[in-house]
């Protein structure tokens, strides 16, 4: 049986671009990389302390090498104990942030990375 999301695959264009947002930006650490210099490159990202890691790739490469996968940009829920301090926190970085909302779960907003990919923060009640 299946007991826990383990990695979640983004494909991008720039994968050192995007590397440096979620490391600079949010704060994840690099936990395991690799180039096997064919165009075949990974970088597995994740919050500190643990949890599910997100696995960066080549968007064109994948596409090359398997047509058939759908690389659009997976829609992510992330968790904050401190939502307004992330909120400041990612606006003073220039991050593009959308406005905070109050919803019934707790406090929410979104954000872009550099490749316009959208994901979410909530700050549950």
């Amino acid at each position: 049986m299946i007991h826990t999301l383990g990695q979640v695959m983004l494909y991008v264009t720039n994968q050192d671009q995007s590397r440096s947002f979620f490391t600079e930006k949010l704060g994840f650490q690099v936990i395991g990389e690799e180039d096997n210099g064919q165009g075949f490159r990974w970088i597995e990202v994740a919050p500190e302390g643990g949890g599910t890691s997100i696995v960066i790739h080549n968007k064109e490469f994948i596409a090359k090498m398997s047509p058939e996968l759908n690389l659009g940009t997976p829609s992510l829920m992330f968790f904050t104990d401190n939502v307004d301090e992330l909120y400041n926190d990612l606006k003073n970085k220039d991050v593009k942030t959308g406005e905070m909302m109050e919803l019934p779960t707790g406090k929410v907003f979104n954000f872009a990375d550099d490749e316009d990919n959208y994901f979410a923060v909530i700050e549950k009640k």
